[in-house]
């Protein structure tokens, strides 16, 4: 007679909710239930329209949808959390795996945590600290984290910080998994070129994402000068959504004399519109100041695509320096010219993307289930 099943609940936003956060749950749901028994719980309401102006939600793709997601937890009400937590203790789970990057969720999670005190916790630290740190955000981060039994960093970096704040942490540092759902039509480059607009003699450098200070475009911007002098068919596509400071890298591109190119294309991309830019770049660039890690790698690294990152963070764990990608200092645009104009005159390209391939199970899913299959042992003689 086989073993039953362990339960698991997972909490966390799951689609519609967008965002890498999101991807990531609704793919760690999906691994799960090969292993375990597995329960979804999300948000009634994730963050309150005060905090969080733009839309929370994108319906376009549904490839990361749980179709039995019970979306309980409204964050900011404390009610709330009273019948989420009744809720969550009738569906009787051996554990809880709680997904974990931001300290505003302190209150609602440290309210969860005491009311299912008795049921093992293992927190998915995707950062332990916010990317903008604030007044109060260690405070708030170890009122919530020193409630867990176990947990799952993503770097080293995030490892260390998880130590800051809890003691004597059971806890497995492991890459992030590729995210290769975004594959939908598996289209050849030269189709998703013609579909994303690009010339089709052109070479292009992808940055795909929320336009954040921390993620550095001002230094690709800067190295763009430099990579055209070697090579005028090479273009930068900047791909995803500015807030408000849109103009100052339009003066900057202005300044730097490489309006030819450079493609922005200003604005959320839906699930369902990421595969045409992932398919058509021939490199993604990563040129971030500060980091823990971070899912474009993943999504490039589904794409079979290599990446060139700079030295913060987690993410000389994921790209190998002059194997899957090259790895280049912080803040320096003269290295991140010569990492690309390398690239393409050394013709790296096909043997790059092979050892991408060879590199498939370090970032797999099964990894993962594995990961918590032994965290889930280890936090049976552990429960609290």
């Amino acid at each position: 007679m086989k073993n039953k099943k362990k339960k698991i609940v997972v909490i966390g936003p799951v689609y519609p909710y967008k965002g890498g956060i999101s991807h990531y749950t609704g793919a760690m749901v999906k691994s799960l239930k090969k292993d375990f028994d597995v329960e979804t719980v999300s948000y009634k309401m994730q963050y309150p329209k005060l905090l969080f102006k733009n839309e929370q939600k994108d319906f376009d793709n549904d490839l990361f949808k749980i179709p039995e997601t019970q979306f309980l937890i409204n964050t900011a009400n404390p009610l709330n959390w009273i019948i989420s937590a009744y809720k969550i203790k009738k569906m009787h789970p051996d554990r809880i795996i709680v997904q974990w990057w931001h300290p505003y969720f302190s209150p609602c999670y440290t309210a969860l945590s005491l009311m299912l005190r008795k049921i093992p916790k293992i927190f998915v630290c995707h950062n332990v600290f916010p990317h903008e740190r604030f007044p109060m955000d260690r405070f708030l981060t170890k009122l919530v984290l020193k409630r867990g039994a176990a947990y799952i960093t993503h770097s080293e970096k995030d490892a260390a910080d998880l130590k800051q704040v809890t003691k004597s942490p059971v806890y497995e540092t492991t890459v992030l998994p590729v995210h290769n759902a975004f594959k939908i039509q598996n289209m050849s480059k030269e189709q998703a070129k013609r579909e994303a607009g690009a010339a089709p003699e052109k070479k292009m450098l992808l940055f795909f994402g929320f336009i954040r200070d921390y993620k550095g475009l001002r230094h690709i911007i800067s190295a763009m000068p430099e990579i055209v002098k070697y090579d005028p068919n090479i273009e930068l596509w900047v791909v995803g959504e500015f807030r408000n400071d849109k103009d100052s890298y339009l003066e900057q591109i202005k300044k730097c004399g490489v309006s030819g190119n450079i493609r922005l294309v200003d604005g959320y991309i839906p699930d369902s519109g990421i595969e045409k830019y992932f398919a058509a770049a021939d490199i993604v660039v990563l040129p971030y100041e500060s980091a823990t890690q971070s899912g474009i790698v993943q999504i490039a690294y589904g794409f079979e695509k290599p990446v060139i990152a700079t030295r913060v963070g987690g993410l000389p764990e994921v790209v190998l320096d002059g194997k899957t990608g090259y790895i280049v200092p912080p803040k320096d645009h003269h290295a991140l010219a010569e990492a690309v104009c390398r690239f393409f005159r050394e013709e790296k390209a096909e043997e790059f993307t092979e050892n991408v391939r060879r590199e498939a199970y370090r970032y797999s899913w099964d990894r993962m289930n594995e990961v918590v299959q032994r965290l889930t042992e280890k936090t049976g003689a552990h429960e609290r």
